[in-house]
């Protein structure tokens, strides 16, 4: 049987953190998370890349630095992010009406430069289901992070890699009434999103399809994405804007791009103390042609080229790339308040003809163990290790959005690396 309560608060299904304390203020409830880690990692090389913070994809950013010492560092983290909703107001006949609005700062900064996680406004009917229209997550990053993810201590190497997009900027979903199907609860969703309003050649365009099922033990999540002439990337954390952020925005100087993920997740409850995981991620991308799109002071403007063979204009050429990355894990809850877990990312090679060497020969095998202790509700400790390990030295897969990506250890310099560490998470 459907369960009535779960259907309105789709939340219920898909709600990114399990508040404790939210706080109401008048018609607004907030409420947030606030995390900070330490840790200790090995074969870090900080500015390694001879280019300091280029995009990986560009040639020149492929070079090394001489000489540039590397080992064990230590560093720290916080994140936080508080939620300012509404209260659901009744419009009458059934229909509801509530807003969020909430962002993210990473280490006292935002988290991406100009991007709200939410901005947006809901509008639901219990027979009828909803509709959001705004800024919010996309399922393909906010599902992969949150529970196939953070519960696994994966969550970056996870939600944040692959050809999806994680955050919109100007979307509208809908939203399906809960569905009793075969004994269990169905949901369906589907997204689109214009991206930048600037566009006036290459009009971008996300779709994205969601479903999510429950049954007994069962939780199966599949993701759909499908984009057109966002920016080139292999960052499923990305914003979905135009191909190219230069202004004036002229998207003439750019060839179109294409990326899309198929992605199924599962969480199997196989006892009351221990909940298996599992994902699996197709990635898809057209490849996009390197482009002077202008100058400055500093040097040419450059599009967001990806899996070139050169940067010439009259010779280079970009290629399609496919791969498949994988996802394992499980928790064990072995006391009241106490839980282990162990997770693990594949990066998998690439099928690309691309004659030159972008990363699409290597892969990554990431795994972690970790424990967990709920000092009272809301508020966790818990600790931390893990190791990378990259098929070969060099350029590291198409899958990762950097050559020392989620872990730090430049592919590049190490062919492996460690870390250990500790943290803390209030939620209210």
């Amino acid at each position: 049987m459907i369960n009535k309560k779960l259907m309105l608060p789709v939340a219920g299904l898909l709600l990114s953190i399990p508040f404790a304390h939210a706080v109401d203020v008048g018609p607004f409830t907030i409420t947030g998370f606030a995390k900070a880690e330490y840790s200790q990692s090995s074969n870090q090389c900080v500015n390694c890349q001879f280019a300091p913070n280029e995009d990986r994809q560009r040639p020149w950013a492929d070079p090394t630095s001489l000489g540039m010492p590397y080992g064990t560092n230590d560093g720290g983290m916080t994140l936080f992010q508080p939620y300012l909703g509404t209260k659901e107001f009744n419009l009458g006949s059934g229909f509801k009406i509530k807003g969020l609005l909430s962002q993210r700062w990473r280490d006292g900064k935002e988290d991406i430069p100009g991007i709200l996680y939410e901005k947006n406004a809901t509008v639901s009917h219990e027979d009828y289901g909803l509709l959001q229209i705004g800024a919010f997550p996309t399922r393909g990053w906010s599902t992969a992070d949150y529970p196939y993810g953070t519960s696994l201590g994966i969550a970056d190497a996870w939600a944040s890699s692959g050809a999806g997009y994680g955050l919109l900027t100007q979307a509208i979903r809908y939203g399906s009434p809960l569905m009793d199907v075969a004994g269990g609860d169905l949901y369906l969703e589907a997204t689109y999103d214009g991206g930048d309003s600037k566009a006036k050649v290459r009009k971008p365009a996300f779709y994205e399809l969601h479903a999510k099922y429950v049954k007994g033990p069962w939780m199966l999540d599949a993701v759909a994405q499908s984009s057109k002439n966002g920016q080139a990337v292999a960052w499923g954390h990305a914003p979905f804007i135009g191909v190219t952020t230069t202004e004036p925005y002229d998207g003439n100087l750019v060839d179109g791009n294409k990326q899309s993920i198929l992605m199924l997740m599962t969480r199997y409850q196989f006892n009351a103390k221990t909940d298996l995981y599992a994902g699996i991620r197709h990635n898809r991308w057209s490849g996009s042609k390197a482009v002077v799109t202008g100058d400055s002071t500093s040097g040419l403007l450059w599009s967001n080229m990806f899996n070139v063979d050169s940067v010439d204009a009259n010779t280079g050429n970009a290629y399609s790339a496919s791969s498949t990355d994988i996802s394992l894990g499980a928790v064990y809850r072995f006391a009241p308040k106490w839980n282990i877990n162990t997770g693990m990312v594949y990066l998998g090679k690439a099928s690309t003809k691309n004659p030159i060497e972008r990363g699409q020969s290597n892969t990554m095998l990431l795994n972690t163990v970790g424990v967990g202790y709920e000092i009272q509700p809301g508020f966790s400790v818990y600790g931390f290790a893990g190791t990378v390990n990259f098929g070969k030295k060099g350029l590291a897969p198409l899958s990762m959005p950097g050559h020392a990506a989620f872990t730090g250890v430049d592919s590049r310099i190490a062919k492996s690396g460690n870390w250990l560490g500790a943290g803390l998470v209030y939620t209210f």
